[in-house]
């Protein structure tokens, strides 16, 4: 009797970078900001982004902790009992979180003071625990990687995009460097843009373009 060797038909693997992926990354950018449409990580956008160098550092940080914590949970997701779930995903978001603010002191004490406890809240920002709880949960290590990174990324824009107007007219300056002086041009800075009520006037000024070019309405 002759043996009939099956032929196991290969499934082709979705490309990194399909359009699918794609998605993941650009979505973040504009119609599904973390911010400006999901409203999360207000915080630390109003508290840190006084200076362009420290809102790059902050969005760093996260993006980098995201995109881990992302990765780690979605390839334990079968494994993680339900009723623990939360903290196996605080416990994984404080081991980067952790390895993110000891980096800082080392290599960037200067900002890791300016920052003061805001790495620390990357623990608990509304962000992470959002991603790892909606996404990373239910999907594949490397699409849910790459949902860590694109929000990390939509985070990011905003904070510098407020971080840009902030500095520039708040102190007069931009990554440190007096602008107005090297043109010029006599300011004395805007007090309010230093003060988080002038970040949250941004902010809101930003949601409102945003939510105008994008055609988004309440109804």
């Amino acid at each position: 009797m002759a043996e009939v060797a099956e032929k196991k038909v290969a499934t082709p693997s979705e490309p990194l970078l399909s359009k699918k992926n794609l998605k993941l990354l650009t979505h973040p950018l504009d119609a599904d900001n973390p911010v400006t449409v999901q409203v999360l990580g207000i915080c630390s956008a109003l508290a840190i982004t006084i200076q362009m160098e420290t809102a790059l550092t902050m969005a760093l940080g996260l993006t980098f902790v995201t995109a881990f914590s992302n990765l780690i949970i979605s390839l334990l997701r079968n494994t993680i009992p339900s009723r623990i779930r939360i903290i196996v995903q605080l416990a994984i978001v404080s081991l980067f979180v952790i390895l993110v603010d000891q980096l800082l002191k080392a290599y960037l004490y200067d900002i890791s003071k300016r920052l003061s406890v805001f790495v620390g809240l990357i623990i608990t920002n509304c962000i992470v625990m959002g991603r790892l709880e909606a996404f990373a949960m239910g999907n594949k290590p490397i699409p849910s990687f790459l949902d860590g990174i694109g929000n990390g990324l939509g985070y990011g824009l905003i904070l510098m995009i407020i971080a840009f107007i902030r500095e520039l007219f708040g102190s007069g300056s931009l990554w440190g460097f007096k602008v107005f002086e090297m043109a010029g041009i006599p300011f004395q800075g805007n007090g309010l843009m230093m003060l988080p009520a002038g970040a949250c006037i941004v902010l809101g000024v930003i949601i409102w373009i945003q939510r105008s070019l994008n055609g988004y309405s309440e109804d």
